[in-house]
């Protein structure tokens, strides 16, 4: 959810669509989740609300991060990149024929 309020703003269904297409379709957040994880991410002051708007008679709130979240986000990348750089050094030592030639 962080990095679908990376570039910009959103309001609860956009970052929904915005996970979607992040994850290929892969994660599908239900209505209840999202909100839920919101609450969560504001108490913990890594996003805020943004702007508030009336549309069609409901209170529509867009998110962003904090200056917090994004170091958060920062910190969360580098430790998945150093992750995948693991699993590519891992899977290259696979290729290693008994005779310590690569296949």
């Amino acid at each position: 959810m962080l990095t679908a309020l990376a570039d910009a703003p959103r309001h609860g269904y956009a970052i929904l669509q915005e996970v979607r297409a992040i994850t290929g379709g892969r994660t599908r957040l239900l209505t209840g989740t999202l909100y839920t994880a919101l609450d969560r991410l504001l108490q913990q002051e890594l996003i805020r609300i943004d702007h508030e708007e009336i549309v069609d008679g409901r209170l529509r709130r867009s998110f962003a991060l904090t200056e917090q979240g994004r170091e958060v986000l920062g910190q969360e990348t580098e430790r998945l990149r150093a992750s995948l750089a693991e699993a590519e050094r891992r899977l290259a030592l696979g290729r290693t024929v008994p005779d310590g030639s690569t296949a």
